[in-house]
């Protein structure tokens, strides 16, 4: 008996068949020619395929797997049928009925492919829904957080939304971006909602840009979303700033009279700042006089950064700032009376020289002039500073006062009336050794000299007077306390007295 059947004549038709039958990856090609150990390599290749592939993922089946597995069916399908040319088949006895066998089978790969595809859309789908929800969780997580702290987080969300209407524009994730991005705008506004308006603008700044990164049809409605909260924002920020001193209210209503300049909030800033003007106006009157003083200033200063920084259409604010301005240079008046009710002396003085040479015609001049002198007196005499001085003037008591001194010397007094005067320096006169002063015999202004005099007329009462050189070597101002009787005729002398070692 012979090894092994003979070989059969060649037959086209069965090689197919068998070529077909292997390119199902169940290696039933082989099976028909009694091919035990290839069938096993074929099912062996067919099921490591499926053990790495399943279940389908989002990133699919690596492509050298496919690919090699491809390859292996087109070689099992080449061999069998290179094989089936001169070998019988076991079953069935009919070529036709194993071509049509095979071209049956053939739907089993087919049929997988088209499973798997499906499989991994699916995939794909509930991937970028994951990724959807990630990003909506991140934003809730940060809903408590500084804008500072949590915008790098927003603007991660952004790309994600971004990413899924742009790249995957047909998937079920793109679809719910737009209802996601409404709570986004909710939850990154969160501070307007609150009421906390200074922290609400950065944010609602921060989604006004967001529509130049996603597509229109995305973004609707929500484009003009925060332009009415950013605008009543940058107002109530502006207004808190205003009355709370905060110099940042002028870069609040610049921003919104800038980028909403036909908002009602913008038709608010005007009334605001005049109100503000008023009240410290209403101010100067007060025992807060000097306060409200700077405060005016300080509002004609930031008022009109304000108009050159956003403009000044009806000339409102130019306006309110010129009244802040008059009532603050009108309240230094006031301010310096305060100073010297207090017994802020030096700085009664220094505010009341600097209204004087400021308002020439000031109806208040002639008394605060007076002020300033009084002020003056009662830094050497605080006792002459119990009372504000009047502008009355004029009295019944001769006062001469002369100066024995090579000095000029002004003359200072306060009390029932008030005034200064100044005394030319004694061409023929010295000053005196502190040593001469303390001898009975010393008599200033009475060495015969035709000294500098003025006579002035008091009224009876307590009168304080100040000498001071000027320009001369004297640092130490003299002063006297003189009460004045009637029936009397008075005489004051300047003079000057050296110390050892310390200068007059």
């Amino acid at each position: 008996m012979p090894a092994s059947p003979p070989p059969a004549p060649p037959d086209a038709g069965r090689a197919v068949a068998v070529a077909l039958l292997n390119l199902s990856g169940l290696g039933l090609g082989y099976a028909l020619l009694r091919r035990r150990l290839l069938t096993v390599a074929c099912w062996v290749a067919t099921a490591i395929l499926l053990v790495i592939v399943l279940p389908a993922d989002a990133d699919g089946a690596p492509g050298a797997l496919l690919a090699g597995y491809a390859a292996l069916l087109l070689l099992a399908a080449a061999h069998g049928a290179r094989t089936a040319l001169h070998t019988r088949l076991v079953w069935p006895g009919r070529t036709p009925l194993a071509l049509l066998l095979g071209l049956v089978l053939l739907a089993v790969p087919a049929g997988g492919a088209l499973w798997y595809q499906d499989a991994r859309d699916e995939a794909v789908q509930q991937a970028l829904l994951d990724r959807l929800t990630s990003a909506d969780h991140l934003v809730t997580a940060d809903a408590g957080k500084s804008f500072g702290t949590a915008e790098p987080d927003y603007r991660r969300v952004l790309g994600v939304y971004r990413d899924l209407v742009v790249h995957h524009p047909g998937s079920r994730a793109a679809r719910k971006v737009p209802a996601s991005l409404r709570t986004y705008y909710t939850k990154v506004a969160a501070p307007y909602d609150s009421r906390d308006y200074c922290t609400a603008v950065a944010p609602l700044t921060y989604l006004r840009t967001v529509p130049g990164d996603l597509p229109g049809a995305t973004v609707g409605t929500l484009a003009d979303w925060p332009d009415d909260r950013l605008a009543t924002s940058l107002y109530e920020c502006g207004s808190q700033g205003l009355t709370s001193g905060d110099e940042g209210w002028v870069s609040r209503f610049g921003d919104l009279m800038k980028t909403f300049p036909h908002s009602p909030q913008t038709t608010k800033v005007v009334p605001a700042v005049d109100a503000a003007v008023r009240k410290a106006q209403k101010d100067v009157g007060g025992s807060g006089a000097c306060a409200a003083v700077e405060e005016l200033r300080q509002l004609d200063t930031r008022i009109g950064d304000l108009k050159k920084s956003a403009g000044d259409i009806d000339g409102g604010l130019a306006s309110a700032a010129s009244r802040a301005g008059r009532s603050g240079d009108d309240g230094a008046y006031d301010c310096g009376l305060q100073e010297y009710k207090s017994g802020d002396f030096a700085g009664a003085q220094q505010t009341m020289d600097t209204f004087v040479a400021g308002h020439p015609h000031h109806k208040n001049r002639a008394r605060a002039q007076k002020i300033a002198i009084a002020a003056e007196v009662a830094q050497t005499i605080p006792a002459a500073g119990k009372k504000l001085p009047t502008t009355a003037s004029g009295g019944s008591i001769s006062v001469t006062v002369k100066n024995d001194s090579p000095d000029e010397v002004t003359v200072l007094y306060t009390g029932p009336v008030t005034g200064s005067f100044t005394l030319k320096g004694c061409g023929s006169c010295r000053s005196y050794l502190l040593a001469d002063t303390l001898m009975s015999t010393f008599k200033p202004c009475h060495g015969g000299k035709d000294y500098p005099q003025r006579t002035l007329r008091l009224p009876v009462g307590t009168t304080y007077f100040v000498h001071k050189s000027d320009g001369g070597r004297a640092t130490t101002a003299g002063s006297d306390t003189a009460k004045l009787r009637p029936g009397y005729i008075y005489t004051e002398c300047a003079y000057t007295t050296q110390s050892f070692g310390s200068g007059t």
